[in-house]
């Protein structure tokens, strides 16, 4: 009965997960061009061909910059909010959902407003003009480009995980916070001391969740940039699409997308291991 039960999801994760992974690692060591019909044995030649590939090498720099700044706005911005709505101020409810709004609007939706508000002559640089600043070409800009880009994901995403740390915050105890409070310490140092450590739990799967999913985006390069100009947004995830459905070449394609997962794995695995040393109750 026990097999029975946990049979559907085992032949899913082989299916969509293992079948695939094991699949896209057989395509990366050979040469497949499926508009010439070719699937020839190449061994590591993609691996090495990775090596000496400068677009690949532009891209895993434009990746590790979207990955920063996202991870460190989103992060921040999302616990800044998650303390202040934990408050108990009027309106808080009103602004809980203001911000978590976002997440459920579709993303290609969201990235096309936003590509309009970017503009030349689109909203924001509309509002601008009115306080007597003229705005430059936001999406046509190679600083300015990746800026929007990332800010454009923050507001997507920073409602999710300010209900997650909203959810953490609610859990701290307030007799611990109280006790601290008689003590004489402070509002920073009661944060410092108490909260972030009790938080931290939360703060490990809410680093995890954002850098993977970092390192995962697509649609708002596609939509907004098309990974331009010239190479400043063309992440690793772009970059793989453009080997595989433009230049038709499918087995480099599936080389990166190894090197993508390889990434991933060692970037979580880092966090996981290195969890004992600031996250709270592990040892």
């Amino acid at each position: 009965m026990g097999y029975t039960m946990v049979a559907p999801a085992v032949l899913g994760a082989v299916a969509f997960v293992v079948a695939p992974l094991v699949a896209v690692v057989w395509y990366s060591l050979h040469e497949w061009n499926v508009l010439a019909s070719t699937f020839t044995f190449t061994g590591g030649d993609n691996y090495a061909r990775m090596l000496e590939d400068p677009g690949l090498r532009d891209s895993l720099v434009a990746s590790l910059w979207f990955s920063v700044g996202l991870v460190v706005l989103n992060v921040t911005l999302a616990l800044g909010l998650a303390v202040l709505l934990n408050q108990r101020l009027p309106g808080t409810t009103t602004f809980r959902t203001f911000f978590f709004s976002p997440v459920v609007v579709s993303l290609v939706a969201w990235t096309i407003v936003w590509s309009f508000l970017l503009q030349a002559d689109g909203g924001i640089n509309g509002f601008l003009s009115t306080v007597g600043i003229d705005g430059p070409n936001w999406l046509r800009g190679e600083t300015t480009a990746m800026l929007s880009v990332i800010v454009v994901q923050v507001f997507k995403n920073v409602g999710l995980n300010m209900i997650l740390f909203l959810a953490a915050l609610q859990g701290v105890p307030e007799e611990i916070q109280e006790a601290a409070r008689i003590d004489g310490a402070g509002a920073w140092r009661r944060f410092r001391s108490i909260t972030l450590p009790l938080i931290s739990p939360t703060l490990l799967l809410v680093s995890i969740l954002t850098i993977v999913g970092s390192l995962e985006v697509f649609a708002q390069i596609a939509v907004l940039t098309g990974g331009g100009p010239g190479t400043s947004t063309t992440v690793l995830v772009y970059y793989l699409y453009q080997q595989a459905f433009r230049f038709n070449d499918f087995g480099y394609a599936s080389a990166v997308s190894v090197l993508l997962f390889v990434i991933v794995l060692v970037l979580t695995l880092v966090q996981w291991q290195t969890r004992k040393r600031w996250v709270f109750h592990e040892v």
